[in-house]
C-alpha cells in the first residue's frame, strides 16, 4: 500500500477528487493550510504600496491506495492538476506497512 500525500492549490480540490473517485478511492482526508515553496509568496499591489503576501492558501489531500495502482494514479493527478505554474503543488509517496479498520478488524488493502 501506499500513502499520498497531495499539496496543491484549492481550486483544483474538485479535480482532484474526480481523478481519485475514477481509481475507485474510497477515503481521503482534506487539511486546508497555509505555506509557501520555491516562490516564496507573491507580491500584491495595493493602494499606495506593495505587500508582500508570504502564506499562500494551500490544500493537503492524504489517502492511502494499493500499490499495484499508485504509479498511474499519481500520474494522472500530477497530469489533472497542472497548470504549469508555481504553486501546483507536490506529491508525497509514503510505503504503508499496514491498515487496520478499527470497526471490523480487517486488516491490509482490504481494510481500505
Amino acid at each position: 500500500m501506499k500513502k499520498l500525500e497531495i499539496v496543491t492549490r484549492p481550486e483544483k480540490l474538485d479535480d482532484l477528487r474526480l481523478i481519485l473517485e475514477e481509481f475507485g478511492v474510497t477515503g481521503l482526508n482534506i487539511f486546508h493550510m497555509e505555506g509557501y515553496g520555491n516562490q516564496k509568496g507573491h507580491y500584491v499591489d495595493y493602494q499606495p504600496g506593495v505587500s508582500q503576501v508570504k502564506l499562500l492558501p494551500m490544500i493537503k489531500v492524504e489517502t492511502v491506495v494499493d500499490a499495484s495502482i499508485a504509479g498511474t494514479l499519481i500520474e494522472k493527478i500530477s497530469k489533472g492538476i497542472r497548470t504549469g505554474n508555481c504553486g501546483d503543488g507536490k506529491i508525497f509517496v509514503y510505503d504503508v506497512e499496514d491498515a487496520i479498520r478499527i470497526r471490523t478488524g480487517e486488516r491490509g488493502k482490504i481494510a481500505l
